[in-house]
């Protein structure tokens, strides 16, 4: 027999009980049709159609997670088929597997739907409509109890499962709150040790640059001595503010990890997914100060990715200026598809975060539509204490 390859498939999702209990039954079935069918009132041994029977009961049991109610009556149907035949007792392993019915639709169905079904099924047997007579009473309590004991058992086994599913949700609820708590008492602390260096280190740097810049002034020393000892200073206290910045940003952005030479090839990965993105440096190149760099690749980076989301199949350009006291960036794209939504439009935080990381190093921040088409990024960084390549 060639097995379909829906069946298959479901084969492997169907817990490994189950194939085992279907097996079972498929087997045990199979055993008593060749053996005890005359026991059973059969004109003779073996009853081959049994087999049939048992196959079909076997397979039923494997779809009864997924498919509780349909099961349930296919069930009892094959048992009101077993007794039209004119056998009034059932064989063990079918009443094996009307007790596994009505323990799944306890198991598997909310409490509602659940008990319909399983009241019905108790109904249907206990009036003779499954049998095609009336039954005695000791009969019908003996079925009442049996059935009912079955499907409360799958209530039993339904309401301790939702419960351990409920307390493994406020688990991970608990355990999420407390990570976030964590977080905050960090981003907390990082703010207040950026509050003491700026109330104590960067107050007394700055008035060491000042003292020194006094003294060089009025002459009282050496000049070229005094000179270094304010540049270092100044250079120390732009570093200082850089750092405080950053303690102040999100914790996973708060150490330098890129900066602009990074920008060319962030560029020519998109460029080779086919993008039409393309890159121009102007001015002399200088070396930035660490935060200032990662700023300022953060910043492209982030107009970049909008363009893409937004710009469709129009062309990107990318612009690096470098001028003496200051670097340039500007990105723009020449607008979506027709009728899509404008370029460059998102929830804002992108150019929140662009503009935040702009005005923390003095510098000034512009975005929006270009009145040919399309969306302009444009930010002005100054450089402070710059070092040429």
């Amino acid at each position: 027999m060639v097995v379909p390859l829906p069946a298959l498939r479901h084969l492997r999702t169907v817990p490994r009980v189950d194939l085992v209990i279907g097996g079972a039954i498929i087997a045990l079935g199979t055993l008593e049709a060749f053996t005890v069918a005359a026991e059973y009132g059969a004109a003779e041994t073996p009853e081959l159609w049994w087999i049939g029977q048992a196959l079909v009961t076997g397979v039923l049991v494997w779809f009864r997670r997924t498919s509780p109610v349909a099961v349930f009556i296919l069930m009892i149907i094959a048992q009101y088929a077993w007794h039209r035949q004119g056998y009034e007792h059932c064989q063990v392993w079918q009443l094996f597997s009307l007790l596994l019915v009505f323990h799944t639709v306890g198991a598997e169905l909310p409490f509602k739907p659940g008990l319909a079904w399983a009241a019905t099924g108790v109904l249907v047997f206990d009036s003779g409509a499954v049998d095609h007579r009336w039954l005695p009473m000791e009969e019908v309590v003996f079925l009442t109890v049996v059935f009912g004991a079955a499907y409360l058992t799958g209530l039993a086994l339904h309401v301790y499962a939702s419960r351990a599913r409920r307390l493994a949700e406020h688990a991970v609820r608990l355990e999420r709150d407390r990570e976030l708590r964590t977080a905050e008492a960090v981003a907390e602390e990082r703010v207040r040790i950026a509050r003491e260096l700026h109330d104590v280190v960067a107050h007394s740097v700055s008035m060491m640059v000042m003292q020194a810049g006094l003294v060089r002034r009025r002459g009282g020393g050496d000049e070229s001595a005094l000179l270094g000892i304010e540049r270092s200073g100044r250079e120390a206290v732009e570093e200082l503010r850089v750092m405080l910045g950053a303690l102040r940003m999100p914790l996973e952005e708060s150490i330098p990890q890129a900066g602009l030479n990074q920008l060319a090839t962030t560029v020519s990965t998109l460029a080779s997914s086919g993008l039409r993105v393309t890159l121009e440096v102007a001015g002399e190149p200088v070396r930035l100060p660490p935060g200032l760099d990662l700023s300022a690749y953060r910043i492209a980076q982030e107009a970049l990715t909008n363009a893409v989301k937004h710009a469709g199949e129009s062309a990107i350009s990318v612009r690096v200026t470098y001028h003496a006291g200051s670097v340039e960036l500007e990105v723009l794209d020449g607008g979506g598809a027709p009728g899509g939504a404008p370029s460059g439009l998102s929830t804002g935080n992108g150019l929140i975060g662009m503009r935040e990381r702009a005005e923390l190093f003095g510098g000034s921040f512009e975005a929006g539509p270009r009145p040919e088409g399309g969306f302009r990024v444009h930010a002005r960084l100054p450089i402070s204490q710059e070092v040429l390549v």
